[in-house]
Formats: structure tokens, sequence, C-alpha cells
């Protein structure tokens, strides 16, 4: 997307490999099982924190961006590469960001960061293989900005378009209401709160 990766010390960067069974849910929903998982270990670490996921696997508190994650994969195996601003965040960016040190939470340091994630990504891992997309849709929703939440979607074609959030579709989709009260549902794009 174009956009500058700073790295400080500090911070919390790590990946971790993903094998692919059969019988896997779709890989690309690994995405949210990694929110899901990295929200839960924030809201571990600082539980009055506001921490929301925005879709597909962005952590938010107060509009302002607080990690990100990214998904390869290459042949059966995904790799979920995540990065959290734990001390440090960067500044005079176009939008808005933050760090756990700026919200006044403990910072911890990253290997104990890394051990109280990795706990979490294990359970959500095996919920996903075992429960499937239903109980990780909800746990999703659960932890995302509410139904109705005004956002933009720049989509791969350059396109912009306005909607309020509906939502996951089955297939972990963002179901974006439209003016005219038609659902779309958004498999790609760049997602920004109103």
């Amino acid at each position: 997307m174009g956009r500058d990766w700073q790295s400080p010390l500090g911070n919390f960067y790590g990946s971790t490999l993903v094998g692919l069974r059969a019988g896997d849910p779709q890989p690309a929903t690994l995405a949210l099982v990694a929110a899901v998982a990295l929200h839960d270990a924030l809201a571990f670490l600082a539980p009055d924190l506001p921490f929301q996921i925005k879709w597909p696997n962005d952590i938010m508190v107060e509009g302002a961006k607080l990690s990100g994650i990214l998904l390869e994969r290459s042949g059966n195996a995904v790799v979920i590469g995540i990065g959290v601003n734990l001390a440090f965040h960067p500044g005079g960016l176009d939008r808005k960001v933050t760090s756990l040190a700026a919200l006044g939470a403990p910072v911890p340091d990253p290997a104990e960061f890394q051990l109280i994630l990795a706990d979490r990504i294990d359970d959500w891992l095996a919920r996903w293989r075992s429960e499937g997309m239903i109980a990780l849709r909800t746990a999703w929703v659960a932890r995302a900005h509410p139904k109705g939440t005004a956002l933009t979607v720049n989509v791969p074609d350059g396109s912009a378009t306005q909607g309020l959030f509906d939502g996951l579709a089955e297939d972990g989709a963002l179901m974006l209401r439209l003016a005219d009260g038609t659902i779309r549902a958004i498999h790609a794009g760049d997602i920004f709160l109103i």
C-alpha cells in the first residue's frame, strides 16, 4: 500500500507459521483469527482500554491504529506477521496511530508480550479448526466497532465506497450497507472509520 514501516526498539514484531490442514476453514480467515487473538492479548494487558478490531485485522483505540497484521501464503502454509506499538508510535502520518505507552497502559517487554500473544493464537487457532467460522465470526464481531459504524472502503481498483458496517459474511468478508440499503460484500480493501 506504499506506506512506510518503522520499527523502533520496544515495540513487538513477530511472525508465526500456520501449516494448513485438510478440513481447515479458508486460509484468508486466519486474518480474523490473528485479530481476535491479538485483541485478547492486549485486553489481558490493559483491560480498561477500549480496543476494537477494524476489518479485517487492525486493532484500534478510539480511532487510532495500535497494530497491524499481514498474511502471506506459500503452498500449504500461511505466515502471519504482527506488529504492535507497545512503547512507541510513529508521528507525522496521514492517519491517527497510538501505542500502549501513549495510552498510559503498562508496557510489557516484547518477549513477555510474545508469550501472551502466542497463547492466545494457539487458543484461537484450535477453535478455528474445531468450531469453524461461526465461533470466530461471533468473537470477531463482539470485539469490532459496532454495527452501523460509518466506513469508507478503498477497493483495489482505486474506487472508494461509503457505507455502514453490517457484520461479517460467512466467509469473513466485510458486509457494507450502502445508502440505497443494499449490502455489498468486501473481500479486499483499505477501510477507514468515518
